[in-house]
This record gives C-alpha cells, structure tokens and sequence, in this order.
C-alpha cells in the first residue's frame, strides 16, 4: 500500500515565525512514518517558498535558511489539476510537480492562520488540516471573534476596540468609561501573546497601545479577569458517517504572577500544567460545552484549541487558536495525550479527517 503524501508548511511570513519552527519539529519527529511520506515546505520570513530536504533540528533552531543546497525553490501549485508542489529545476529552468495528498500548515499569526494561506490552499484544489477560509479569518480576529460570540450565551470579558485611524485621545477616554484598570491590550491579529502587554494606568495604556498598532491596525481592550486560564482542545472526527466534535478534558495553567506571555510559552517552560483542569465536574461539562459551542459558532474546521478563564464566578472566554502550537511543551497535543491520542495518532488522525471531508 502506498503512502499519504503530507507536506508539513513552516516558517510564514509573520511574527510568529519562530513559534512555527519549534511546532512544525514536533510534527516531524511525530508523524507515523509508515503511514505517511513527508515533505516539508518552508516560507521565508519574506514570502518565499522553499522544499526543504534538510534535517529537522536546522529546521528547530533556524538554521535551515543557511542550508541553501537543500532548499529547493517551490510553490504550492495553484493548478487544481496538479496539485501538491511545483518545485523548480535550476539545471534544466523548468518546473515539476511533485505530488501532496494533504497539506499540514503548522504555521502561527498573519498570512498564516488568519486565512490568507488557507486561501491559496483553497484555491490550489488541496485537501489540508485546519479550518477553512471564513474560520481561519473570524478566530484570528479577536474582535470580530468577540462581535460574534456576544450572540451567544457564552461569557466574554468586557471590551473596546481601538482603531489606528481614530482619535487616540477620543478612544481613550471611552474605553475609560467602559472599563476599569488594569487592562489588557492586545493586537487583533496576532496569537501566541505577541503584542500584549498590560496597562495600569493611563500613561501605560498609551505606550501599551503604541506597541500593540506596531502589529495591527485594530488593538482590543479588555478588563482583567483574575482567574486560572483554562484550555480545551477539539477535533473533527466521523462517527457513524457523520461530523461530530472531539472535545478534550480541560487543562489548566498557573504561571504565577503576570500572564501566560511569549517567552513562558515558548522558551522558559515555566509554567505548571494540571491535566485534567483543577475543576468539578460540573464545570468541566459546563467548559467543554463552551468549547464545542465556540468553535461551531466560528464555524471552525479541523482543529482548535479553545481557551477560558475559571473565576469565582464562574467561567469567561479568553480566545481561540485554530493552529495551536504543536511544540514539547504546547498544550494542544499534552490535552489529547491525556485523552488516550498519542501525538503520532493525533496527527494522523488530523491528517485522514482532512483528507475525507
């Protein structure tokens, strides 16, 4: 029997580059090779697209882009008729296609999760993992990702949307009126915690806001909510024939003091995680519930990782992350690890569901 051709994308035109070389070297290293043939597909941080047939920890630390006589000038085919990879020939100055069942975009933040890639993977006639289009675009905005939950039942911190357009002073003083300090400013477009910072004050909140429009045009402000962050990861399966949702047990982070940020996620390996979540089991319905609400409200595909906070109160919707980090120390593949799907599985069960639906 042959075997699938998956084609792991790393790396990406975004801020959150590096976060894909770390999730798309856990992949690699995971993936059932007697199932699967594997290739890998680099963007360059300035768009350009490599196949790459170098070794994965050049890929983990960077290296690759030095590695130059393994990099293979390619793109994604945007032919449907021959999709997979057109990689170019220096010797002869012509173009071959080599064949990809299913794409693996292991890639994080703007010009990768937000929906443009998905497009031009759409475009190509491709099978890939992950949502499409329309979900990719509304989960990586965090506002209109707030504009549509409020429909809902589920809870959401008290927001305000900033826009670089307007009168910074004017949009000040109503985010003022609407919430009391400490806040949180976050890019609208960006994961993994790159551009937020907190403001106590007003003279914070400016140089917070300065930072943040360095990444996107529109910056959410939220009240702080004091609380255990709580994360719940789903995936799309088929039972009996038919879609239904895989939702995991929750896990739960305590990072001390400050927030769950860039480097406690991705460098320091820091923070302490309870699997499964320090909750009752009331609440643990009640948050799982949430998540499979969340992410066929958004009109999510594939798989996502669906985060909350527990408060005396009760519990509060933070975000939603539709590639989710797939590193040693991400939380997606340890949730599903808990459920009984090894990270091997996980991915080739990710991989068979993009391929049949």
């Amino acid at each position: 029997m042959s075997k699938t051709v998956l084609c792991i994308i790393f790396g990406g035109a975004s801020s959150e580059h590096e976060i894909s070389l770390r999730s798309a070297a856990g992949v690699i290293r995971n993936v059932d090779r007697d199932k699967f043939e594997v290739k890998t597909l680099a963007i360059l941080r300035d768009g350009r697209q490599f196949l790459y047939n170098g070794e994965v920890d050049r890929i983990e630390d960077g290296s690759y882009v030095e590695d130059t006589e393994r990099l293979l000038p390619a793109v994604i085919s945007p032919c449907p008729a021959h999709h997979g990879l057109a990689v170019f020939n220096k010797a002869e100055g012509t173009f071959k296609i080599e064949n990809v069942d299913v794409f693996f975009p292991v890639v994080h933040g703007e010009n990768c999760e937000d929906g443009n890639l998905q497009g031009l993977l759409k475009l190509s006639g491709v099978k890939y993992i992950g949502s499409d289009v329309r979900g990719s675009a509304v989960s990586m905005d965090k506002s209109v990702t707030k504009a549509l939950l409020e429909q809902t039942d589920i809870p959401m911190a008290d927001w305000y949307l900033f826009r670089r357009e307007n009168d910074i002073n004017k949009s000040i003083a109503e985010c003022e009126e609407k919430i009391s300090y400490p806040i949180f400013i976050k890019p609208c477009g960006t994961g993994s915690s790159v551009g937020v910072s907190r403001a106590d004050d007003r003279e914070a909140l400016v140089k917070a806001l300065e930072h943040a429009f360095k990444y996107d045009a529109k910056v959410l402000a939220e009240e702080t909510i004091v609380g255990s962050e709580i994360e719940v990861a789903v995936m799309d399966e088929t039972v009996d024939g038919k879609r239904s949702l895989f939702v995991s047990l929750p896990g739960e982070l305590v990072t001390g003091e400050g927030f769950y940020d860039y480097d406690t996620k991705y460098k320091n390996d820091t923070a302490q995680f309870y699997i499964p979540a320090r909750l009752s089991p009331e609440r643990i319905k009640e948050v799982q519930g949430y998540a499979e609400k969340v992410f066929r409200t958004l009109d999510c595909r594939g798989l996502s990782r669906v985060d909350f906070f527990a408060t005396e109160n009760g519990l509060v919707f933070n975000e939603i992350n539709t590639l989710p980090g797939f590193t040693s120390i991400s939380m997606y593949p340890k949730l599903m690890e808990n459920m009984g799907i090894s990270y091997s599985e996980l991915i080739t069960r990710l991989a068979e569901w993009a391929l049949n639906n």
